[in-house]
């Protein structure tokens, strides 16, 4: 009994503690069911739903419900883009309403003189933060932008270490004039093209500075710059130091670049097979090229595996920013070296740049000073070494060798060990090609390019009128670049020279360059909530100073007096002799300008901008030195009209946009307006020992180039601008076209001169989309799309409308004279090809030296070419970025299509017929595929080599590059984060063009070929 009554009593403890934890699970857990919704009473899609400090969390549904299971007392982090992230103690049911975050609803955006919230814009602006650009090895700031933005389209460099790109913002509005986009960077407009010694204007701006880019590309946006702005403007402003606490940034990169583009020529069997069987034997010709061919019977040599290196790169950027007692600044210090993919070739780049944004007098006055330093040291490699290889004769060695037949043993080939053609002992063949080793190696040609760029701007609140400020902006970007190109002595090349024999000759450079910008402008924000308006107006005056002298000069290497030599005059200083040349006097011009804009928002549903801007230019003569360019532009902010809130649950923007402006052009080259004279250097041209002088041809009544413009454009956004973008619509009309004409003889002292005549049209249409397609807990997937369609026209080229104007000279292939192959023409593009038709058999192949007799007057002429209606523009070009993430990873790609664009292949046009032997000395390499697809075997005739059949179609689709990163938030200490990273660029390319790239120029000959690139990063944050 006692027994029992023990068993019962335990039995019953453990029931009762058993219960009691129970309660206590019970209680610990809890099912959290709640719903999200935005301010205006509509349950938001795809909420992150997060317990805090841990990995357990959801998303809610197409209604904004969601369920999640917590404990009591833990905390529910909400979170969604667009949206302030709320933080609230866990519930049964929880009710959430999300407030917007204005910091992102009130994007400022930077634009000419001044910036507005991104709301508030009436033009077409598009701006890209630092986050949304292109990563991987990027040595120019142009990369970063490639595929971004709708209207923009930016074509790479060719293969060499640091080259730059051709911008283009809605296609070129002129034809001789520059069609560039103005850069400004930190407020300072700089140049558009490089200096002697570097190969890309913005190569000398560390990409890792940058903060942001901002494209203007319509008029009401772009006119604030009047005289510069018909290419559109393209503001850079670099990075800047703004936090509380000192932080450290180092970023680096090291990247492996792959030549592995080639031409398609015959290999040394399959040229000597294609020789022994086009020229017969016992013929002088044949005989003649069987010789040549047999020289060395066993030799093979791939000339352009010869020529090309495994590219090898690196990149190391140290900042630190932050802010030391009163003075927020940044410092950053970067370094880049690149051995090019073509031997020799190599470049290095040295940056510094400082940043201080000290605020004085209870932050009334805000100074701003940016400095910045770039050393950019250049070998350049000869990129016509890439067309030399290709069709140099394979069966030739690489270096001079001696051979059993004492006809051909060294010395007879033997140039500074290189292999040549030669006719005797150094006695050179100098119709044949360079070896392309020799191309490489016996040329010295390397340059050092020196550059400061940097401004002061002071921003001063007027004490006791707060809504007016007065800005002044100080500015300066100055360049020296010096350098040199010569030949080596006893070289190929030395040996040719008729100056120097086997002694030499070159240049050397030495050029300055200075840009002094002053800015003076007034500014009005003023809100006025008694009518619900706000205000910006804004005034000012500009001086801007363009400075360029070039110290250039010919010489020979060193060497004894030689004695006497027509136009060189021996320096005892130096053992060289120097050509007797004039240093050319500076150039230099001025522009000064007047300005001023307002902006108008009323009940934040109406916008309007009106600008104004008179600009002088010291390149036009009195009478024509100013032009006024006007803007104005409206828009309305659909939105936020009362009868649209009930669609705010699923439309977060719509925005109607319409525009008008006038813009100028006057980059063409300083004094054209005047008579300028020359020295002449030869040296039978003298008077009693003096050089005379000639004089040039000038255009006294030269004016401003303009464009006018007009825009209409729809911003649209959906689910709180979770999917975004624009739709736009824009024409440009040209008149005064600054081109390039002929006058009559005896009229002026030249037979073509520069003038204002023509117009031109160019219209399209753009389109993009970003979406956050997905979102979900620990992985989102963010997209962005843009597509532009573009069109240009001639419209007029002489000063009254003559259908029979043959038109201007537009582009040509180095081969012969200069064969001419696009035109200028009125009712087409822009350099248009102008070609012969191509002559087909009853099979489709193409007849050998045939083209269509289109006027038939029984014999071909220049008469018979014809305007292709092909241009080396795109209808189309588009870009498609895709950003993955998934908790600490993420992977990205770029892909980048051009549609409708040609190229003439001149490659193949000149080098495919195998019969191209005539017997002087020397023999050339075939392109295989041109001949295989035509079958020719006869020399090509000229007529033949200006051919529509070498006109390709060069769409391609390409995937710029992809990388995947992971990003860790500490690293051995909470004070230490970063990023490591693995990219690929250059990744593929789709296309039919059958030569190296269809992204090239218009007439492809000579392009060194890009190559692809592994990277590998490390970014670090302290």
């Amino acid at each position: 009994m006692e027994i029992r009554r023990n068993v019962v009593s335990r039995f019953l403890l453990l029931w009762v503690v058993g219960m009691l934890l129970s309660v206590q699970v019970f209680a610990q857990g809890l099912t959290v069911k709640g719903v999200v919704k935005d301010n205006t009473g509509m349950g938001v899609i795809g909420a992150n739903i997060l317990v805090k400090g841990t990995t357990n969390g959801t998303v809610t549904d197409f209604d904004g419900n969601f369920t999640l299971e917590a404990k009591k007392g833990d905390v529910i982090v909400i979170s969604f883009i667009g949206y302030k992230t709320q933080e609230l103690p866990a519930a049964a049911t929880m009710n959430v309403t999300l407030q917007d975050d204005t910091e992102v609803l009130e994007d400022v955006v930077v634009i000419g003189y001044g910036s507005v919230k991104k709301e508030d814009l009436s033009g077409s602006v598009v701006a890209i933060k630092a986050e949304e650009m292109n990563k991987g090895a990027v040595t120019s700031p142009q990369e970063l932008m490639m595929g971004k933005v709708p209207g923009l389209s930016v074509a790479q460099g060719d293969g060499g270490p640091g080259s730059g790109s051709t911008i283009r913002i809605r296609g070129g509005a002129s034809l001789n004039a520059s069609n560039n986009p103005l850069i400004v960077i930190d407020g300072v407009p700089v140049s558009d093209d490089a200096a002697p010694g570097t190969s890309n204007a913005l190569g000398t701006i560390n990409p890792n500075d940058i903060e942001t880019f901002t494209v203007l590309k319509d008029a009401s946006a772009t006119a604030i710059y009047g005289s510069r702005a018909s290419n559109g403007v393209i503001i850079i402003t670099t990075k800047k130091g703004t936090q509380d606490k000192i932080k450290i940034s180092y970023n680096s990169t090291y990247s492996y670049k792959d030549p592995y583009k080639r031409i398609e020529t015959m290999s040394a069997d399959e040229f000597r097979a294609a020789v022994m069987g086009q020229y017969a034997e016992g013929t002088a010709l044949g005989d003649a090229a069987r010789q040549l061919i047999n020289l060395y019977p066993n030799q093979s040599t791939d000339w352009q595996d010869a020529i090309y290196q495994s590219g090898l790169s690196t990149d190391q950027n140290l900042s630190v920013a932050g802010k030391a007692g009163f003075l927020p600044f940044r410092v950053s210090l970067g370094y880049n070296n690149e051995r090019g993919t073509i031997k020799t070739s190599k470049y290095e780049r040295y940056t510094a740049s400082l940043n201080l944004t000290p605020k004085f007098f209870d932050n009334h006055l805000s100074v701003e000073i940016n400095v910045k330093g770039t050393i950019n040291k250049n070998r350049f490699a000869d990129s016509g070494a890439v067309g030399s290889a290709a069709f140099y004769d394979p069966t030739k060695p690489i270096y001079g060798i001696d051979t059993e037949d004492a006809q051909y043993a060294s010395p007879l080939y033997n140039y500074n060990g290189y292999w040549n053609w030669s006719n005797g002992v150094n006695s050179p063949n100098t119709l044949s090609a360079v070896n392309p080793l020799s191309l490489l190696y016996d040329v010295d040609n390397s340059g050092t390019t020196k550059r400061s760029l940097g401004n002061l701007q002071l921003d001063y609140k007027f004490h006791g009128l707060e809504d007016l400020h007065a800005n002044l902006n100080l500015g300066y970007d100055v360049a020296q670049s010096t350098g040199g190109n010569y030949v080596n002595p006893n070289s190929f090349q030395a040996a040719k020279d008729t100056d120097f024999k086997n002694i030499g000759q070159g240049n050397n450079w030495n050029n300055l360059r200075r840009n002094h910008l002053l800015d003076f402008y007034l500014n009005y924000i003023k809100d006025i909530e008694s009518i619900k308006s706000n205000v910006n107006i804004m005034a000012g005056y500009s001086w801007q100073h363009f400075y360029y002298r070039d110290l250039s000069i010919n010489k020979s290497n060193q060497t004894e007096n030689l004695g006497e030599k027509g136009g060189w005059t021996y320096s005892d200083e130096e053992g060289r002799y120097i050509k007797n040349n004039c240093y050319p006097s500076p150039w230099e011009n001025y522009l000064v300008s007047f300005f001023g804009r307002l902006n108008y928002g009323l009940m934040d549903r109406y916008l309007l901008t009106v600008t104004l801007r008179q600009d002088g230019s010291s390149r036009f003569s009195k009478s024509n030195r100013w032009g006024l360019f006007p803007s104005a532009a409206l828009a309305w902010s659909i939105i936020n009209e009362p009868f649209m809130e009930k669609t705010h649950s699923v439309l977060s923007n719509l925005k109607l946009r319409v525009g008008y402006g006038v813009t100028g052009q006057q980059e063409i080259g300083d004094y054209l307006y005047l008579t300028q004279y020359a020295l002449s250097t030869n040296p039978n041209t003298q008077y009693m020992g003096s050089y005379l002088l000639k004089p040039k041809g000038y255009s006294p009544d030269l004016k401003w180039e303009q464009t006018t413009t007009y825009n209409v454009g729809i911003d649209y956004g959906f689910l709180n601008n979770r999917i975004n973008g624009s739709i736009e619509y824009y024409q440009k009309r040209t008149k005064d076209l600054l081109n390039t004409v002929s006058v009559p003889a005896g009229s002026n002292y030249t037979n073509q001169i520069t003038a204002n005549v023509g117009s031109m049209k160019n219209e399209g249409i753009e389109f993009n989309i970003n979406a956050v397609a997905v979102q979900m807990k620990d992985f989102s997937w963010d997209l962005g799309y843009n597509v532009t369609w573009n069109t240009s026209k001639i419209t007029k080229l002489t000063a009254t409308f003559n259908p029979d104007y043959e038109g201007i000279d537009a582009g040509s292939a180095s081969y012969g004279n200069g064969t001419v192959l696009q035109k200028h023409q009125v009712g087409y593009a822009p350099s248009t090809f102008w070609l012969y038709q191509q002559v087909y058999d009853e099979n489709g192949k193409p007849v050998q030296n045939a083209v269509v007799d289109r006027n038939n007057d029984g014999q071909i002429t220049t008469d018979d070419r014809y305007m292709t209606n092909k241009s080396p523009m795109a209808d189309f070009y588009m870009g498609l970025s895709s950003q993955f993430t998934y908790k600490n990873w993420d992977l990205g790609f770029n892909l980048r299509a051009s549609i409708g664009n040609y190229v003439y292949n001149a490659s193949a046009a000149d080098n495919g017929s195998l019969n191209t032997f005539s017997n002087q000395g020397s023999i050339s390499n075939y392109y295989k595929t041109a001949v295989e697809s035509t079958g020719f075997t006869l020399t090509s005739s000229n007529e033949q080599k200006a051919s529509d059949l070498f006109l390709e179609n060069a769409s391609y689709l390409k995937m710029d590059n992809i990388t995947l990163g992971y990003t860790f938030k500490k690293f051995f200490t909470d004070k230490l984060s970063g990023r490591i990273s693995a990219s690929v660029q250059n990744v593929f390319t789709i296309t039919k063009y059958s030569g190296l790239d269809p992204e090239c120029d218009a007439i492809d000959q000579n392009i060194w070929p890009r190559p692809r690139t592994f990277t590998l990063g490390l970014n670090l944050n302290f």
